[in-house]
């Protein structure tokens, strides 16, 4: 794999001479300040940790094949044979944020809402849905090492999932999330990825629900299915486009977005999953290889299990990716208020002109 040429000298200068903007997230809700001045180009990022390959055999990873006894209970693999070798296991997490196993202990009233307990209905009990997906058997072979197709059959086991999680009724949002890299929050380094479900909707997620509705009752549109400027755009398939968003929280930070409007994830059929099967692939080469194969973070940004009609024309999915490469502090915490070094424009620019092998 190869990265392409870097920024030419005249655009390089008119980064740095642009001054910096506040920009408006009209998806989450949130103010970014971009600030050019606090970087170096934007080509010249890289990772400082990069994510290299674990030695561990597979006689030490309990992921690897063979060490099947050493995990958490297994609810399916791909395929489902049992008398041939997996590709894909869905195993429950050996050390779960949320327990399965206070079901019994919850009072829900008719509609499936938990009870509040204490502190003015601030407390609920820690009921919920924590599994693990294993990607590959072979310790070595990370997501981006397969090819569409078999990307698109780790999408189609994400969505095998929660369509069996969504049957509970306590059950109100599904968050499928990738931790690739220690300090991304991986504690295991063989590929892997992890999805949460919730007895409730989160903050974040009912915020940037309510602030599409607010663009689609000033537009008439769907903030999601608005043509994406060309200059952030890095690539186009049948049926998703790839952006740096107009205003990015973080350096690089890549979102995938189905181009026929779609609410949930899990409405993905297996065309859909193979095409973005191949784009996620490609997006994951190309900061692998722009960014010195960085920590990173991809989370699937679903809407809540139960929308409405009347949410259904302006809540959107899509896939983000954030690699790790620059930090949160104080002001951040402080304010929720993000400083991107990068513009959106000159990241997207980067991104296109990386060539990888695929």
């Amino acid at each position: 794999m190869m990265a392409s040429s870097s920024l030419s000298s005249s655009s390089t200068t008119q980064t740095q001479n642009r001054s910096p903007e506040l920009r408006k997230d009209a998806v989450n809700n949130r103010w970014v300040i971009f600030s050019p001045a606090r970087a170096k180009r934007p080509s010249d990022f890289k990772s400082k940790s990069p994510q290299n390959s674990d030695p561990n055999s597979n006689s030490s990873c309990p992921f690897c094949i063979g060490n099947e006894h050493e995990c958490a209970p297994e609810i399916f693999r791909v395929p489902t044979d049992r008398n041939s070798d997996w590709k894909i296991r869905v195993i429950q997490n050996l050390y779960p944020a949320l327990s399965r196993d206070i079901e019994s202990r919850i009072d829900a009233d008719p509609n499936g809402e938990i009870s509040g307990l204490g502190n003015s209905g601030r407390v609920v009990p820690g009921f919920g849905v924590h599994d693990v997906v294993i990607e590959a058997p072979v310790h070595s072979v990370h997501l981006s090492d397969l090819d569409p197709t078999e990307v698109g059959e780790v999408l189609l086991a994400y969505k095998k999932r929660i369509e069996q999680i969504k049957g509970n009724d306590l059950i109100k949002y599904i968050q499928v999330f990738k931790n690739h890299g220690a300090s991304a929050g991986a504690s295991m380094s063989h590929s892997h990825s992890q999805i949460l479900a919730l007895p409730v909707i989160p903050p974040t997620i009912s915020a940037r629900i309510y602030t599409m509705k607010e663009y689609f009752d000033r537009t008439g549109k769907c903030s999601l299915c608005e043509d994406q400027p060309k200059d952030l755009q890095i690539n186009v398939t049948t049926h998703f486009i790839s952006v740096v968003p107009y205003a990015a929280t973080f350096p690089f930070e890549i979102w995938i977005i189905p181009r026929d409007h779609s609410s949930h994830f899990h409405e993905l059929d297996s065309e859909k999953a193979v095409d973005l099967g191949g784009i996620l692939k490609l997006m994951l080469r190309k900061i692998a290889v722009q960014l010195n194969n960085p920590p990173f973070n991809f989370m699937i940004q679903t809407s809540p299990l139960e929308v409405t009609d009347s949410q259904l024309p302006y809540s959107h999915w899509f896939l983000q990716i954030v690699p790790q490469i620059t930090g949160v502090a104080g002001f951040e915490i402080g304010t929720g208020c993000y400083i991107n070094p990068v513009f959106p424009e000159d990241a997207a620019k980067v991104l296109r002109e990386v060539n990888v092998q695929m």
